[in-house]
Parts: structure tokens; sequence; C-alpha cells
């Protein structure tokens, strides 16, 4: 049985580490993932908006935002694979 100090202290050990990060950065991976969807999902809303009223600026807006979500989907996949910690 555990007494004093021993009782209340949590333990942190090295091994316990690694999982710690790679929760905490796989989490990172999922939250950017699902800005860049929602991202790329609003660029072709505005696309969609811009092609309805024929708006020559509003196309070149939508598309642009289409490819920067998809573009923030492809480096947070790609962070995600290449960042692992043992």
């Amino acid at each position: 049985m555990l007494k004093g100090t021993e009782a209340t202290m949590p333990s942190f050990s090295v091994a316990n580490t690694g999982n710690l990060v790679n929760s905490i950065f796989g989490f990172m991976v999922q939250f950017v993932i699902v800005g860049g969807a929602l991202w790329t999902v609003w660029g072709i809303v505005v696309l969609a908006g811009a092609l309805k009223d024929k708006n020559g600026p509003g196309l070149q807006g939508g598309v642009w935002q289409i490819v920067g979500g998809i573009m923030i989907l492809v480096s947070a996949i790609l962070f995600g694979q290449l960042i692992k910690f043992q």
C-alpha cells in the first residue's frame, strides 16, 4: 500500500511519453484534416455561387479556396505519415 507522497504523485515514465506525443500529434493532424476538408467544401460553395451569378472574380476565389483546402489536406496527411515517435 502506498503512503504519503507516493499515493498522491502521478507516475511519469519516459516510455509513456512517446504514446502521449503520438496522441497529441494525431489529434492535431485530425483537427487540421477536418479544417482542410471544411475549407475545401466552403470553396465548392463559393464556386457554385459564382457560377450561378456568372461572377468571374468569385470563380477565381472559389477555385483558389478549393486548391488551398486540398493543399491543407495533403500537408496534414503527409505530416501525419512522417511524424511518428516511438
